[in-house]
């Protein structure tokens, strides 16, 4: 399990890179961002979405089997603080191995 020491955030998308820690049934069990631990403090939620190659390409990319994103909605907290405030975020990436992404802000959970 790696702690990255920053995030790397695309200025043009605002798509942010983080490093998330799995469970050994791999679930996500921590988001590190922005030099912060995030804890997870409710089950996740996964699905998988298309990917819209069609709107980037004219023919999807050579070598590229997998079609999916992997999504994950869950409700993390800033450290071991269990009076911090729960947040919802969506965690995606294309294939395993590939980098994480945050969708868009934060959102404090309701």
């Amino acid at each position: 399990m790696s702690v990255p020491v920053r995030s790397i955030c695309d200025m043009k998308t605002g798509v942010e890179e983080v490093t998330v820690t799995m469970t050994a049934a791999g679930v996500p069990a921590a988001v590190h961002r922005d030099g912060r631990v995030w804890l997870v403090g409710a089950e996740p939620v996964r699905w998988y979405e298309r990917v819209e190659w069609w709107k980037h390409a004219q023919r999807m990319p050579k070598g590229q089997g997998r079609v999916d994103v992997q999504v994950w909605r869950l409700q993390a907290r800033l450290g071991r603080n269990l009076r911090s405030e729960l947040v919802t975020m969506e965690l995606e990436r294309d294939a395993d191995g590939a980098p994480w992404r945050v969708r868009g802000p934060l959102q404090m959970a309701s």
